[in-house]
């Protein structure tokens, strides 16, 4: 069910401004309401009227991103195919329900649920960081055919982008120790300092700070006004070794996905060397490493990650 922003919700005042072409549009999913955007350009519009439409793209951002990440990815794209890039329950200006199921099973389905309420059957998915790991999750369950939810839908094409896997020695650390008793009450005691801590782990999220498109900070930060964000964090991490063992025996399952690996070389958050490992799971794939770039590549060298996503997505063929 399509809904619209209720009057009450101060919060979504403080969301920064669209670009061109871009709307916003809520949702009512799982009893809370998803706010999510949407681009679309009119010649294609008009190129689906003579029988010719696209392949949907869904946009999955990752932990303490939201839909503000894809602010370059969705213009360049729409020409393309209609774009979709939802703030996930928790995260960005949509509701941040108490007790629902954030691991990244959980969350795929909700991916999933998505994508049927908007009546969309074939798509094109690409997640980036933990929503890396969320779309290779769902994209799996698209191929379950025991799966009722996903009856009927299928992922054409993969694009993961840095994606939480279970190859990169970083993320097995750090996740899970904030995830531990002791690491969530350490996290709840440094949240009052989070006007700090915040840009100091934006930052380290680029190769080459100086690239840090301007407004970014305060883009990102916005979302924090509304309460909870923190908490929703905190429950992702909580399961992370699970899903990370889950994830891992998931994947030979997607073998069969034409797919797209993205990384920066100098990113400090998932770490690049892991490419190679979770390549091998991927026969009918490409990787490119973006030099000199952290884990925010489609912020950080936006031209060049539009153009390889843009040419992956309307080739015919990517074995070569």
């Amino acid at each position: 069910m399509i809904v619209t922003p209720t009057d009450s919700d101060v919060f979504t005042a403080l969301a920064p401004p669209l670009g061109p072409g871009v709307d916003e549009c809520w949702m009512d999913l799982d009893g809370a309401r998803m706010r999510y955007l949407r681009s679309k350009s009119p010649l294609l519009a008009k190129d689906a009227r003579n029988g010719a439409p696209s392949t949907p793209l869904i946009l999955v951002h990752g932990l303490l991103g939201y839909s503000f990440s894809w602010r370059y990815t969705m213009p360049a794209l729409a020409p393309y195919a209609t774009v979709y890039a939802p703030d996930m329950l928790g995260a960005g200006f949509s509701d941040r329900p108490a007790g629902i199921d954030h691991s990244m099973r959980g969350t795929a389905a909700r991916v999933l649920r998505f994508v049927r309420n908007l009546g969309i059957s074939s798509f094109d998915l690409l997640g980036t960081s933990h929503g890396g790991a969320v779309a290779m999750m769902a994209a799996a369950e698209c191929l379950d055919e025991n799966a009722g939810l996903s009856s009927g839908m299928g992922v054409r094409r993969l694009v993961l982008v840095a994606p939480v896997n279970p190859y990169s020695a970083h993320g097995r650390r750090l996740a899970p120790f904030i995830g531990s008793r002791f690491g969530t009450a350490l996290f709840r005691v440094v949240i009052p300092y989070t006007s700090f801590l915040f840009p100091y782990g934006h930052a380290r999220m680029y190769g080459d700070r100086s690239r840090i498109p301007p407004g970014t900070l305060e883009g990102y930060v916005a979302q924090v006004a509304k309460p909870g964000l923190f908490e929703h964090a905190l429950s992702i991490v909580r399961t992370w070794s699970e899903d990370l063992r889950e994830l891992e025996a998931t994947l030979p399952k997607l073998a069969s996905i034409p797919t797209l690996l993205m990384w920066g070389g100098r990113d400090s958050a998932v770490y690049a060397s892991s490419a190679a490992a979770l390549a091998k799971w991927f026969p009918n794939s490409r990787s490119i490493v973006f030099p000199g770039i952290g884990h925010l590549p489609y912020e950080e060298c936006p031209e060049e990650f539009n153009r390889a996503l843009i040419e992956f997505l309307t080739s015919e063929k990517i074995r070569g």
